[in-house]
Formats: structure tokens, sequence, C-alpha cells
């Protein structure tokens, strides 16, 4: 719900902070957000609503303390209040602030309520620093791993993507501030560069980001590449989104009139406003035309000289600078800018204590534990008499350079929280640089952990999907997690990395676990999970292959990074499990992967038609260990294909549920599938529909451990006991 359905519900002010509705109807609380922008509108000038198109701050994407990342100056004459801007979506860049998990670490805990924490906490800190509007979530598809903001993202999956997505959104704006849904759309990769050290961006050269041409069908653009922005807008009325840097099908995002009119404004009823990424409008007359609304860094293409020559010379109306200008007016009155006091920037007001706590609850939830052969986790901080720790990131935090490097307001590293778990006398350490003495350092202990990650960063993607690409200081981290194992058989090997890595190493190491980019309170975290006080509650929101080759564009060029600025998306929809399991790839952990500590029993599946949906699969999930844990039963729908030329994956999640349950306990789960689980877009009649044949509908433990089956018709014989929808 925005601020102003609950502003709406009391009588108007006579004065109040937007003003005396004599002379400022606008102010008058019972109307509604559009009206209430109508009528400021009809008060503006041509230049005055000229300049509502464009920001005015410049440096504060800089990230200093008492700055914002963007500006919008508003308007005194009229009470219009200045929009203040932040990034984002691991924490507000504007001095220092909590530093949450990565957002992929977000989506590794399968749950909306988790989502919606993390927006609470990196809103409540951006109000309380000043700004309106967070630049987050971004919601763009894991296309590949080598992407250099594979971090930032939630994953591989669309409806993954667009269940985290929603619930992030909901936790912005619960606090009273704008989201801003990003990048759209098709922006999968930064280009193929390397990490600058001591910058905070990366250098691409092909397929960079801001030039590359995305060549997809229809088709692909709305079944993977849309989903997530789709459900911002229509599930939970996000307020702004974000255009691209890059060119889809020949057009800039910033420009794109399929994008941004016919399917954003148009068909889905967006009624927010559309701003840019940074310096990503590139030409004032299709921007204006095609569906920008504003310029926000710093308002270069849309400045004033240049968008009244267009008037001027009736290339752009006054009903489309009207329609831009009254999209930021009515989402300013709908979010209760205008009634409200102007947020504060006192980052006193902030509770560090409870963020940095909450900062390692959530990590823990996004924890992911690959491997544990012989129950090696938790280990017993009885018998663990001595512990080593190892590894380069073991006494240090790995995060993503770019918009989402938080400035931390506290730091707990591995090495110190195992420190201050088992005391600083029983932990030898090691930083990894010489992998014989690490070894020697690993025989002595009980038990090894050691701690490795890898380098990902904004403007830049990796060159390959391993822990040493782009790595500066000469440790081969491959090499130390195989020598430490060889000296120490109950090591643990813990990983910082932005997203899936090659993992050579793993069938010599009992246990695994990822621990992604995962905040400020990492160490808490792990101590917590590696001695059993908090369950790895994870599941894998990609897949990780066993080779590079395995990757939907390995060896191809033209599909990845590109050639002469252009990447062609030949894999259509067959992105990450899917290609996988099109190809019949067996990777080294499937999406959806992840184990715990206790263990769980799935019944067979019940299909029935649902109430107000088309269907719903019942099952009962039973812990069947001896302590308390968590399950996160996944459904995934395998389609029959409508014709030759429109293959269907083997299976695509449409639904999962997360729960903890005590030992022996139950829990019967019931998770609705809609018209849209078993549609795809037919491109030819430009719409969603439902093939005629069976649909095999799986209940699942992760993409490759199908538990239970039931099926569906859609007008066709599919046997006995098929639920006919139709």
């Amino acid at each position: 719900m925005s601020l102003s359905t609950l502003v709406s519900t009391h009588a108007a002010q006579a004065a109040g902070i937007c003003g005396d509705v004599r002379e400022r109807p606008w102010c008058d609380t019972r109307l509604s957000a559009d009206k209430r922008a109508g009528l400021v509108l009809a008060r503006l000038t041509l230049d005055e609503k000229i300049a509502l198109l464009g920001g005015d701050e410049l440096s504060g994407a800089a990230g200093g303390e008492g700055t914002h990342t963007g500006t919008s100056n508003g308007l005194a004459r009229l009470g219009i209040p200045t929009l203040y801007f932040s990034d984002g979506p691991v924490g507000t860049r504007q001095g220092k602030a909590t530093q949450m998990p990565s957002p992929l670490a977000v989506a590794s805990s399968f749950s909306t309520s988790t989502a919606r924490a993390t927006g609470t906490v990196i809103a409540d800190e951006a109000r309380k620093k000043g700004n309106h509007v967070v630049f987050a979530p971004g919601v763009n598809i894991g296309r590949t791993p080598l992407n250099g903001r594979t971090f930032e993202y939630y994953g591989e999956d669309p409806y993954l993507a667009a269940r985290m997505g929603v619930g992030f959104i909901e936790g912005i704006q619960s606090q009273g501030l704008i989201a801003n849904v990003k990048h759209y759309a098709v922006n999968n990769q930064e280009g193929e560069g390397y990490a600058v050290p001591g910058s905070p961006l990366g250098v691409a050269g092909e397929g960079n980001r801001l030039f590359v041409n995305a060549i997809l069908g229809e088709r692909a653009l709305r079944e993977i590449y849309l989903p997530a922005f789709e459900a911002a807008v229509k599930d939970a009325d996000v307020g702004t989104v974000m255009c691209a840097y890059n060119r889809i099908n020949g057009t800039y995002g910033c420009e794109n009139e399929h994008l941004l009119v016919d399917i954003l404004k148009r068909e889905w009823g967006f009624k927010g406003f559309v701003l840019t990424d940074y310096g990503a409008a590139k030409n004032t007359l299709n921007s204006l035309n095609n569906g920008l609304d504003l310029d926000i860094w710093p308002g270069f293409v849309y400045n004033p000289i240049a968008v009244r020559a267009l008037v001027a010379t009736s290339q752009v109306s006054t009903d489309t600078i009207d329609d831009h200008v009254r999209r930021i007016l009515r989402t300013m009155f709908a979010y209760g800018i205008f009634d409200a006091p102007a947020f504060r920037d006192d980052a006193s007001r902030i509770d560090v204590a409870a963020h940095h706590a909450r900062a390692a609850a959530i990590e823990a939830q996004g924890m992911v534990l690959l491997k544990n052969s012989g129950s090696l986790l938790p280990l017993r901080q009885r018998s663990t008499r001595t512990l080593a720790v190892i590894g380069p990131e073991a006494d240090l935090i790995r995060t993503g350079g770019g918009s989402s490097d938080v400035n931390p307001l506290r730091s707990v590293t591995p090495l110190e929280g195992l420190r201050t778990r088992l005391g600083a006398s029983r932990v030898l350490y090691d930083d990894g640089s010489d992998a014989a003495r690490a070894a020697a350092v690993a025989r002595r202990a009980d038990a090894a952990v050691v701690v490795v990650g890898d380098k990902m960063t904004e403007g830049s993607d990796k060159m390959a999907p391993t822990l040493n690409s782009g790595q500066m200081d000469g440790i081969d981290r491959d090499a130390l997690i195989a020598a430490v194992a060889e000296a120490q058989p109950r090591t643990v090997a813990v990983l910082q990395s932005g997203g899936p890595v090659l993992t050579p190493w793993r069938s010599k190491v009992p246990a695994i676990l990822e621990a992604w980019y995962p905040g400020q309170n990492v160490g808490t975290a792990l101590a917590r999970v590696l001695f059993g006080d908090a369950e790895p509650g994870g599941r894998l929101p990609m897949t990780f292959p066993r080779r590079a080759a395995d990757l939907p564009t390995a060896g191809d060029r033209a599909a990845y990074p590109g050639i002469a600025g252009t990447v062609r998306y030949k894999e259509g929809v067959m992105v990450g499990y899917r290609h996988f399991d099109e190809r019949r790839i067996r990777p080294a952990y499937a999406f959806g992967h992840g184990l715990g500590y206790t263990t769980f029993r799935f019944s067979r599946p019940v299909l029935r038609r649902g109430a107000g949906t088309l269907a719903t699969v019942s099952f009962r999930v039973t812990n069947t260990g001896q302590r308390a844990g968590t399950a996160v039963p996944q459904v995934y729908v395998g389609m029959p294909s409508p014709g030759r030329g429109t293959p269907q994956p083997p299976k695509q999640l449409k639904g999962f549920e997360k729960m903890r349950l005590a030992p022996g306990a139950s829990q019967i789960v019931s998770i609705d599938l809609d018209r849209r689980s078993f549609s795809y877009w037919d491109t030819a009649a430009d719409g969603w529909r439902v093939a005629r044949g069976c649909y095999d509908v799986m209940l699942a433990r992760s993409s490759r451990d199908v538990t239970g089956w039931a099926r569906a018709a859609w007008s066709a014989d599919c046997g006995p006991g098929a639920l006919t929808l139709r």
C-alpha cells in the first residue's frame, strides 16, 4: 500500500506540509494522485516543466557522506519538493551504511519475506539519509555467470527473480520510499574486460554494456527477460523503472518504444516514471517521443536548450512533455512525497546494532551447503580444539564493485567471527599465499576452513567462471583448497563468490559452503552456521557448471560477448538449468540444490482445480531428521511443444515454498498454478497461449532431484488420473 493511500483517509489539510489548499488545491489529500498531479501541471510554465525532466547532481554518484546518488530539484513556487535518489541493491551508498548480503545471496534464501526484510533495512537507512528513491532492485537474468553484476541480481530463473524482486520492492515501499526496478531490459552483461585496481568500475571492450546490441526473439524476451519487471509493476506497484544502457533489437533501452511505451506503459499499465541509468540517454528527440520521463544524471540529454528547440520546431509536442511531467508528479503524490516532512539526512538515527544483526540472519538464510560428506557439518565446538582458518578471503569481506560497493558501518570477517566463537588461542590463521605453508597449518588443527572468493565488478565481466579470474595477488585458490584438503581430511571450503564458479577440487573436499558476497556481518553468520546454531538456509539460484564449456554461450563469441557490438541470444529460452536439462548436461550443482542439517520427505503431489486459479498442487512435507530445519519444496512444470518451431524446456520453475519444521513435524503445502504457469508466448498471436497437450507437474528438491509427478491435460487425452484444465 502506498503512503498516499493512508494519507487520503484523513480530511483535507487547510494548511500543512504541502500548503494551503485555497492557494494550492493539489494539497487536498482527499483527491486522487492523478487529479492532484493534473492541478499542479496546469500551473506550470513550459520552462518549469522542462526543468523537471532533468537531474541536477553530478558528483553524488561518488557516494560521499551528505550527498545523494542523484537529485531532481523541485519548484518552491508551487511547493514541489526536491527528489533525492540513492543506490542501491546492497545498501545506501552515501557515506557509511549497513552492507547487506548481495541480492544473489537473498535469492538463495528462496524466501520472499527475506527479500522484503532486506529491502526494509536498506530503505530505512536510505530514508534516514534523506532520500526518496532507492535504485533497486536489479532483476536482470543471469544469462551467464561471467556477467560482472551477477551478484547484484536474483539468478537465472525469471519466476524466482520476479518473486524476490516483488518482496524487495514491498520492503522498500513499506518505508514510504519509492523503489526503482532496473535495468530495463535485457541488460545481462557488462562486457569483456578487466577490473581496474583502485577503480570503482571495470573497463570493458567487446560487448560493452554502454553500446552492445542484444538481438533476441519476442518469445525469449517475454518468457525470460521481462517477467520480473512485469511482476514489479503488476504485483508490487513499483514507483519507478530504470532503463538500461544497451540496445535491444537495434534500439537503445532509454528510447525503445516497444519496451517503454507498448509494453511497460500501455500493456502493463505502469503509472510511475521511467528514469535513466547514469548516462544511458543517447538522443533527446527519440527519448522524449519514446517513453523516457527523467534523465537523472545529470540531465545532459534532457537539457533545457535541446528540449525547448524540439518543442519549438514541433518535433516534440507539449502533450508529450506534459505526459512525462505528469508521471513524475503523480508518482510523488502517490507515494506521499508532497504530504510528508522532508526526510532528514541524519545517519545517527540508524539502529546500527539491529541492522548488523539482521545482516547476519539474512546471510545465514542465503548460505548454500553444496556438499556435506560424512555429516562433517555442523562442527562440534568441544571436539574442535583447534581450527585452522585459511585463505586470502578469510580476513576480508568480498563485495562487488560499482553501485553495490557499500562502505560498511561495521564489519566482522570470517576470521574475526570464528575467533570470537572459539577464542583466538584456538584458531590457527594463514592467509593462503603459500599453499605448502597453509597445508602445514591445517595439518596441526582438528579441522580446517578455507575461505576463498572471486572478484566481480560493475563495468566489466569475468574472463572465466573461476575463482582466480581477475585476481591480482598471484594466489591459486583452486590449488590452495586442494592442498589443504589433502593435508586435513576435515576441511570445509567456504566461497565468497559473486556467482557460480568452477569447483575442480570438489571431490577432494568433504564440505562446501557457498556464502556469496555476504555483507558486513559474515563472520557472525559463518560461525553460527559452521557450528550449528543456524542452518544454511539457501538453495542455488544459479546452476554451477562442471566445465566452462557447459555454459549456454560457451565457444560462440556471437552469443557472448558478441561480435562488432552485437550479441545474439541464440539459446532463446534455454537459459540456465533449462539449457542443462535440454542438452542433458550434468551440472556440478543444480539450480535449487542446497543441503541442510536434517532430512525431509515429500509426499506424492496431488493436483486439483483451484479456487480462483487454474490448478493447485498439494503435498505433505515431513522432517524425518533429528533436529529442526528448513525445507524448500519446488514445483516445476514440463510443457508440451505447440510446434516444431517452439521447443519447450524439460521443466520450468512455477512455485516454491519455504518452511521450518521441528523433528518429526509435518506440514501440508499447497501451491497455486495460474494460467501463466501453463502458458508460453505465441509470437504469431502476440500473446500468452496454453498449448494443447499433456503437462507434467513436478515436485522437487532441485531442478535435478524430482521426487514426484502429477499430470494435467489441456484439450488432450493424457491418461487416467490427469487433471483436466480445459
